[in-house]
């Protein structure tokens, strides 16, 4: 397995619209933001918007999340397959007096690039370069590929 740095994708507010009958955010609110944040992390980091989800591992809520909290998506690439990419997402209640994240729930989740057909294709020479670099500890940039 190899892994990567976790990065910041995203962050939500927790929303009265979000909220169900308990009073926490609606457990499918978080999965469809988790698979948003993966998406769009997957699509970047690989350079293509051919990406489909077709594995999400087991959701582990840890702790509930109430309207008006703050909530933060990390990703971080575990594995980088011939035509996939998986990844580990991580949400957090940010607290905003203290600056303090609290991990709400987790997931691994894994990606496919497609072409036009919907057939799986290999992920470009590119792409590994810069994977390749990241875990050697470099932050690529152009220059470097």
């Amino acid at each position: 397995m190899t892994t990567c740095f976790k990065q910041l994708v995203t962050k939500k507010i927790v929303m009265a619209k979000d909220i169900g009958i308990h009073g926490n955010l609606f457990g499918g609110t978080l999965m469809a933001w988790l698979d948003e944040a993966a998406a769009a992390y997957a699509t970047e980091y690989c350079y293509t918007p051919n990406m489909v989800t077709v594995r999400v591992g087991e959701l582990i809520f840890k702790k509930p999340l109430k309207a008006g909290q703050h909530v933060r998506i990390y990703a971080e690439v575990i594995e980088l397959g011939n035509t996939s990419i998986s990844l580990k997402l991580e949400a957090t209640k940010y607290n905003l007096y203290s600056g303090e994240e609290t991990v709400v729930c987790s997931t691994d989740m894994r990606f496919v690039r497609i072409d036009d057909d919907g057939t799986p294709t290999g992920i470009g020479e590119t792409v590994r370069r810069k994977h390749e670099l990241r875990l050697k500890g470099i932050e690529p940039s152009i220059t470097h590929l």
